[in-house]
């Protein structure tokens, strides 16, 4: 677990590119909704009853394509209704084709087998930008009968790999742009400072300006207007070294523990241990004696006890660099549960100089 953590902070040491490391203003998804209805069901879709929207928004859909079914009882059950959802990217052209997610907003069992019918799609302000159909891929599967049944996965969502293709373009033109900005995932001052510093070496002008810890003010006059998208291009790959908090992050659910480089220990002693408590329940029958009156007796019989395993005695960490930390915990010889309550010990005695994050 160590190991793997030492390995994967030296990997994070290396230079990496500033497309890795950031986002370009206005490049950006977004994102889109719709609802619509899933048919062709084996008979696995919603009840009518306590789903009435989907008798309604069938009867729309068939009115619309010239049935006149207004005074007619449906019932069916392979009709299903969903919500789609799907990410518009940035930069997408009418005609293109995006990957949407379908999910049940009824008593449906399972979309396997469906097929999603023209649903709009549309985005915050309202407007439609893309429209979705064809065959859901289900993520799960049920089986049984009357009696009882087996679910794997999640059987009532799926996705439809380009089900959605793009109708209206997002009013946008990058290449017109004369300033624009580079937004820094994880803010840092010392990043942003070698952003700065690594693009005007590069372009041989004063083209970025580092506005505050996690943005960095870029402008395409200060090397004669080339437009944006060949600037972006030039600056993107370029390679900088990222600096990052110190931190420990710890996931209770699986006992990793996984440290950053930084992260350092002062010199500290530790001591652990830990109790285990057993409690045992017995039963006695207690029954009368010959030729007599009483009654048989169930008595409870209880022992409890609690045994204190062995462990460690005091021990010293201390590390200086992420292979002394690593050494130094690895010696306490500890499991992983126990040494993630040894590190937010050494935490609260001030020994542990890194933030911990706790998942």
């Amino acid at each position: 677990m160590f190991l793997l953590a030492a390995t994967l902070s030296r990997a994070s040491a290396e230079d990496v590119r500033i497309k890795d490391l950031a986002s370009f203003d206005g490049m950006r998804g977004n994102d889109l909704v719709g609802y619509g209805i899933v048919v062709g069901l084996n008979g696995t879709g919603d009840s009518l009853r306590n789903a009435p929207y989907t008798e309604d928004m069938l009867v729309g859909l068939l009115e619309r394509l010239g049935a006149n079914v207004a005074d007619e009882q449906i019932r069916p059950k392979n009709v299903a209704a969903v919500f789609v959802t799907a990410a518009l990217p940035p930069f997408a052209r009418s005609g293109s084709q995006i990957d949407v997610t379908v999910s049940a907003i009824g008593d449906a069992k399972s979309l396997l087998g469906g097929t999603l019918v023209m649903t709009p799609l549309n985005a915050a302000d309202g407007q439609i930008y893309a429209v979705a159909q064809g065959s859901v891929i289900a993520g799960g599967v049920v089986a049984g009968d009357q009696a009882g049944n087996v679910v794997q996965g999640v059987p009532t969502a799926g996705s439809i790999p380009s089900g959605a293709r793009v109708e209206r373009e997002v009013a946008f033109d990058f290449s017109q742009m004369e300033e624009f900005r580079i937004a820094l995932r994880t803010p840092d001052f010392t990043t942003a400072a070698r952003v700065e510093a690594v693009i005007n070496n590069e372009l041989g002008a004063a083209v970025a300006r580092m506005r505050d810890a996690g943005t960095i003010d870029i402008s395409a006059a200060a090397v004669g207007n080339p437009s944006a998208a060949h600037l972006v291009s030039r600056i993107e790959n370029l390679r900088v070294r990222a600096e990052t908090r110190a931190r420990v992050v710890i996931d209770h659910k699986s006992g990793t523990v996984v440290m950053g480089e930084d992260v350092r220990i002062s010199r500290v002693a530790v001591s652990q241990g830990s109790l285990t408590l057993r409690v045992r329940d017995d039963s006695v029958v207690v029954q009368p004696s010959p030729f007599g009156n009483g009654e048989t007796v169930v008595v409870p019989r209880t022992t409890a006890a609690i045994e204190e395993m062995p462990g460690i005695g005091l021990a010293e960490v201390r590390g200086s660099s992420l292979s002394d930390v690593v050494t130094g915990l690895n010696a306490l010889g500890v499991r992983p549960r126990d040494l993630i309550e040894i590190l937010r010990s050494i935490h609260a005695a001030g020994a542990l100089h890194a933030d911990i994050v706790v998942n």
